[in-house]
C-alpha cells in the first residue's frame, strides 16, 4: 500500500470542479494533501459583472471549487450556489460569489477570503488562486488579428495561433508554487482548453515548477469538442496546444475515456456544434495513455469523478 500523496489539480470551470469532487473522497486515505489551482481570467456572467464594478478577481470558479470540496451535505454549500433570479441588480449573481466579495471587502485580502470561505464550508483540501494580478486573456488569431478576454476568446478559440495574459510578467500565488513543489501527482485539466486549461500554464512560474516537479504529471482529456472553441479538435491537437503554450511541460500520462456517449445525448450535443473526442487510434510519443469507461450516468456528458479520481491514483501506484 502507498503512503498519501500530496496532488495538485490545475485548472478551472466544470472540469476541475467535477474532478475534485472525486478526489475529496480519497482525502485522509489515499490523498495526504489536496490543492487546487485555479485559473482567475473569467470576465462574463457574474463573475465578470462582480470583477468590472469592484476590481476583484473572478470568484466564479474558485467557488465551484469550494463547493466540489465541501461536505455534500450541507445546506451551506447549495446556498453558496444558488443564483439569484430576476432582472434587477441581483439577478444572475450566485451567493457564493456575493459571500467571497463580502468577505475580500472585510479582509481586504481575496486569499484570505478564499481560506475563510473553505473553513466555513469545511473544505477537504486547499484552493488558490493562480495569481492575484488582475488578467486578461489576449489571443493572437491565425489571421493576425487580436481579440481580448475570456468571453471573447471563447467563440474564437480554434482559430487561437497564441494566447498570453497580459500583463504578461504575473506572479504566481506563492502558496500555489509550494503545493505544486511538493506534490507526487499534478493533474491538468479537463475542462476548456483556451479558457481554463492553458492560463494558468501562462504563469511562467507556474509552469516552470511544474516541468520541473518530480512528481506523475497527469493530463486528463476532455470529453467532448467545445462549440466556437474547439471545433473539430483530436485529443493530439488539445495537447499539441498546451506545448505550443507551455512547451517545458511534459506529461508522463494521458487519461481518455473509451465510451462512446449514447445516440440521444450524440445528437442532443450535435446540435450545439459538439462532438465526442475521438478515443481510438490515438498515437502520441513519451506518454502512457490510460483508456477506461470514465462516463457518468445522466442527461448530460460528464466525467464519473470517483472512476477519475481512482485513475489517477492508480497511475503513481504504477509509476
Amino acid at each position: 500500500m502507498m503512503k498519501p500523496v500530496n496532488l495538485v489539480a490545475i485548472g478551472g470551470g466544470t472540469g476541475l470542479s467535477t474532478l475534485l469532487s472525486g478526489l475529496k473522497k480519497f482525502v485522509g486515505k489515499e490523498i495526504a494533501s489536496l490543492t487546487a489551482v485555479v485559473t482567475v481570467s473569467d470576465d462574463g456572467g457574474s463573475s465578470g459583472r462582480l470583477r468590472k464594478e469592484f476590481q476583484v478577481l473572478p470568484p466564479g470558479d474558485i467557488r465551484n471549487c469550494i463547493v466540489a470540496l465541501s461536505e455534500d451535505s450541507l445546506l451551506i454549500s447549495k446556498l453558496f450556489q444558488h443564483r439569484f433570479s430576476g432582472n434587477g441588480e441581483l439577478g444572475g449573481h450566485s451567493f457564493g460569489n456575493l459571500f467571497l466579495l463580502a468577505l475580500t471587502e472585510l479582509t481586504g485580502d481575496f486569499a484570505k477570503a478564499i481560506k475563510l470561505s473553505s473553513e466555513i464550508l469545511a473544505t477537504k483540501g486547499h484552493i488558490y488562486p493562480a495569481t492575484l494580478s488582475d488578467v486578461k486573456l489576449i489571443a493572437e488569431l491565425e489571421d493576425g488579428s487580436i481579440v481580448e478576454g475570456e468571453t471573447q476568446v471563447t467563440k474564437v478559440g480554434s482559430k487561437v495561433k497564441k494566447l498570453n495574459l497580459s500583463p504578461e510578467n504575473c506572479s504566481a500565488f506563492p502558496e500555489a508554487v509550494e503545493a505544486i513543489k511538493s506534490a507526487n501527482i499534478i493533474t491538468v485539466g479537463p475542462g476548456s482548453l483556451y479558457t481554463s486549461v492553458i492560463p494558468p500554464l501562462l504563469i511562467k512560474q507556474i509552469a516552470d515548477e511544474v516541468a520541473s516537479s518530480k512528481a506523475v504529471k497527469i493530463f486528463i482529456s476532455n470529453l467532448m469538442t467545445q462549440p466556437g472553441e474547439t471545433d473539430g479538435y483530436s485529443i493530439e491537437r488539445h495537447l499539441q496546444v498546451v506545448k505550443t503554450h507551455a512547451p517545458q511541460i511534459n506529461f508522463d500520462y494521458l487519461i481518455l475515456n473509451n465510451r462512446r456517449i449514447r445516440k440521444d445525448q450524440a445528437e442532443a450535443y450535435a446540435k450545439e456544434g459538439a462532438e465526442q473526442i475521438e478515443f481510438e487510434n490515438v498515437h502520441l510519443e513519451g506518454i502512457k495513455i490510460i483508456k477506461d469507461d470514465l462516463l457518468d450516468e445522466g442527461e448530460k456528458v460528464r466525467h464519473n469523478p470517483e472512476k477519475l479520481a481512482e485513475i489517477i491514483l492508480s497511475c503513481l501506484e504504477e509509476s
